[in-house]
């Protein structure tokens, strides 16, 4: 059977379609460069289909609203959406000097490591840290001390762990109680050596609010986008 040659040398003019074996006789001297329009060549481009980052991911980065002017923090779309109730909540409570800058809530047994890292990072960038190792006395109730915590901070991060999912596991979740805290857009799940599906199974409620994670970005980037979240220098009045 005739190959067509439209792919390799077009149609666009009636020699074109002339000199094709396969389209000759059915276009003729009716043939114009309309018919063109009609043909889906398989070797059109496929570059649409990437992100304009050129990475792998696919995921295209950007500055918020937020960012400061020399600001090399870039953020996801989502990572955006996500964060951008949070700091305008963040200016709403601009006017008031003695929060703390971020509660950081996390399982027990993360003090001295996960939690530790994140808290001392941040405290390097400026950020004054609300923190259970220094702040919180022992055997509290967690959600209590959430509640607490978020009330003398402009945000208030959960650190999400495996142990932490399994301390929550094994205590259980009020979820009258964690609805309260996440409707109040201050609260920013990161996600640390698990998964949001991990942190559903066990919290559905916690595990339904977007946050960032380590499987995208180091503890140290994640720690220079919180503290430009709660920059004051870059509040809008």
């Amino acid at each position: 059977m005739a190959q067509c040659t439209a792919p390799r040398n077009g149609h666009r003019t009636a020699s074109g379609a002339e000199n094709c074996p396969a389209c000759s006789s059915r276009y003729g001297r009716g043939y114009s460069s309309n018919s063109y329009s009609n043909y889906s060549s398989p070797y059109s481009s496929s570059s649409n289909s990437y992100g304009s980052s050129g990475g792998s991911s696919g995921k295209s980065r950007t500055k918020a609203r937020w960012s400061s002017v020399g600001s090399s923090v870039l953020y996801t779309t989502e990572e955006i959406r996500t964060l951008t109730p949070v700091r305008e909540n963040v200016e709403k409570r601009s006017d008031k000097p003695d929060l703390r800058d971020v509660f950081l809530c996390h399982a027990w047994d993360d003090r001295k490591e996960s939690a530790k890292e994140l808290h001392d990072i941040l405290e390097s960038k400026g950020v004054s840290v609300w923190f259970s190792e220094k702040d919180v006395l022992l055997g509290s109730s967690l959600l209590r001390e959430i509640d607490k915590g978020l009330v003398k901070s402009r945000v208030g991060i959960v650190l999400v762990t495996p142990l932490f999912l399994k301390r929550i596991k094994g205590e259980g979740i009020a979820d009258k109680e964690l609805s309260a805290l996440l409707a109040r857009d201050l609260l920013i799940p990161i996600v640390h050596n698990t998964t949001y599906d991990e942190l559903r199974e066990v919290s559905p409620l916690l595990g339904s609010r977007s946050g960032l994670s380590t499987i995208e970005d180091s503890m140290e980037e994640i720690a220079s986008k919180l503290a430009e979240l709660v920059a004051p220098e870059t509040i809008l009045n």
